[in-house]
């Protein structure tokens, strides 16, 4: 029998007449509430005693309003700008679409009358309340003032823009402008964009951000304001404002809550208009380390041994933006100590390290990497990591430095771990000098990662494996007929990608004797390969292989990244 009286008609009425609750388990939670002030539909379904949905639901059947999920429906960001964020948060709703003249709008409270009108008022359309679970509406809401984020905040951050004109010292007329590139900038970062592309169509500007290796359209606005918003970043990067028929280059430093990003700006002429990118990099005091990035397993060891050796050449390869820089602060946090002297030359220098001597290139002073490289080998090192190998006389100094008894580290563009060893040949430097001074090589991707929230698992037979993917380690499941692996669906979490985070693979080759010979005679990739897969290397393709069968990431994804 319950301890309390309960009206029929209320929530928690509802809730017992559907079965989602029993009487102890409302008498119990009606207890807590007395000692709690939370709401009794949280205490419920932290007693494990029904859901959120559960509770939304009978709240929606209360007040005759509709019940949805807002993951499945969608936010129209739009219609949801109707409002401003702080109105948002105050009142814990958010505009979702405009039907007929009526704006369909959830609520954590749909009995709000004040907010109904005060929206009527403010929007000029009839109001009609939805209801949706608290954690889809907080997490809308949330990814709404992120979106929306205030433009005059980030003005109060424009006189931390290093090198660059204030707001006063443009014109009147370009002051909409600056707002824009300011709030382009506050939105990426927030966004976690590494990249920013500001590019003029047709019949209007568009704005996209680069999350997770993957473009995304995030705001588009009229064609007249574009070349404003081009000459406002041009001032930004030092750049010339009038010349507008070459592609130019610019950098720039910004602070944006207590973080500073180094941007490095390049402008492209198009028939429409000047194309900007623009690309972030924080500048990370913390140090990173290989289990941060969570090297693979089945390679650690190898690559742990590689690191550790007095000397050499260690060469981590793939395009640009797959992590390379970020696993050579990680190796060099693991091998650099108090009693060896470690330098690095950087361009920009991307994360600031303690004990570590690192140095800024300047092209325009002649500071290139080849020209670095020289004075430091004069600064008795231990360790060196060069941030690129550009050019076949920053090879062969880096070359001949880890054959002088220092470990050099550096990146270099190719596809995979065999191919940078005939990319040195091709460079120019001699078979022999890579054959004695080279390490190891390693290769690596960055795949986004299936949202734990929403990824949804689906099974595979084997035959159906087989077919879509002829190299799966099926040995390793000799008795298993059935796969089950994971896709994205998309919720508020991740934008609706179904990916959020990224994680990466690798194949690393570590150089035998064996394959010192193969170099020697200057054999193929496909012959280096084939070598280094017999001695126990792990391809990219086969460490993207092992995330799938873990539930990191998808079949597609692997697909679009790795060949």
């Amino acid at each position: 029998m319950a301890k309390n009286i309960v009206f029929p008609g209320s929530v928690c009425g509802r809730l017992l007449r559907a079965g989602k609750i029993t009487e102890d388990q409302l008498d119990e939670a009606l207890e807590i509430q007395k000692t709690n002030r939370a709401l009794i539909g949280t205490i419920l379904v932290e007693l494990g005693y029904c859901t959120e949905e559960d509770i939304a639901r009978a709240l929606a059947e209360k007040t005759f309003t509709k019940f949805i999920s807002i993951n499945e429906m969608g936010v129209n960001m739009s219609v949801a700008s109707l409002i401003t964020p702080e109105m948002a948060t105050r009142n814990n709703i958010l505009p979702l679409y405009e039907e007929n003249g009526t704006l369909y709008v959830v609520m954590k409270n749909p009995n709000d009358i004040i907010t109904i009108d005060d929206l009527k008022r403010i929007t000029g359309y009839d109001v009609k309340p939805l209801v949706a679970t608290d954690t889809e509406l907080n997490a809308a809401i949330e990814n709404f003032v992120n979106v929306s984020s205030n433009v005059s905040q980030y003005d109060e951050e424009e006189e931390e823009i290093e090198d660059t004109l204030t707001d006063e010292e443009f014109s009147l007329d370009d002051k909409p402008a600056v707002q824009l590139i300011n709030q382009i900038i506050n939105n990426s970062v927030r966004a976690g964009a590494s990249d920013v592309h500001i590019e003029a169509l047709e019949k209007h500007m568009r704005v996209r951000f680069r999350i997770d290796g993957v473009l995304q359209e995030v705001m588009t606005n009229p064609l007249k304001i574009y070349n404003s918003a081009v000459s406002r970043v041009k001032v930004i990067g030092g750049m010339d404002i009038a010349e507008k028929r070459i592609p130019q280059d610019g950098r720039a430093t910004v602070r944006f809550d207590d973080r500073i990003f180094d941007l490095r700006i390049a402008t492209l002429p198009t028939v429409y208009g000047e194309k900007v990118v623009l690309r972030l990099l924080e500048r990370r005091s913390e140090s990173l380390r290989l289990k941060d990035i969570k090297f693979s397993p089945r390679q650690v060891d190898r690559f742990v041994a590689a690191i550790n050796k007095p000397y050499g050449f260690i060469l981590v390869t793939g395009p640009t933006g797959s992590g390379k820089s970020t696993t050579l602060y990680a190796t060099l946090a693991e091998i650099s100590t108090n009693e060896k002297n470690t330098i690095t030359l950087e361009d920009p220098v991307e994360r600031r390290m303690p004990g570590i001597n690192q140095v800024q290139m300047n092209n325009r002073a002649g500071m290139t990497f080849a020209a670095g490289l020289r004075s430091i080998l004069r600064s008795d090192p231990d360790i060196v990591m060069v941030g690129e190998i550009r050019d076949s006389e920053t090879a062969k100094i880096a070359i001949e430095a880890a054959l002088t008894g220092h470990m050099v580290l550096s990146t270099l563009h190719t596809n995979d771990a065999p191919t940078a060893i005939t990319r040195l040949d091709e460079m120019g430097v001699e078979p022999f000098l890579t054959a004695s001074s080279l390490v190891g090589v390693l290769a690596q991707r960055l795949l986004r990662r299936l949202c734990k929230n929403c990824k949804e698992p689906y099974t595979l037979s084997r035959e159906e494996v087989k077919n879509i993917l002829p190299d799966f380690p099926f040995d390793q499941f000799p008795d298993k007929n059935e796969f089950t692996f994971y896709q994205p669906k998309g919720c508020l979490t991740c934008n609706n990608t179904g990916y959020k985070g990224r994680q990466a693979v690798f194949e690393f080759l570590t150089v035998t004797e064996e394959m010192r010979q193969l170099i020697l005679r200057r054999a193929t990739g496909i012959e280096i390969r084939d070598l280094a897969q017999t001695q126990g290397m792990l391809t990219l393709r086969q460490d993207a292989l092992y995330k799938i069968i873990e539930g990191e990431t998808s079949i597609e994804e692997m697909l679009r990244v790795v060949v």
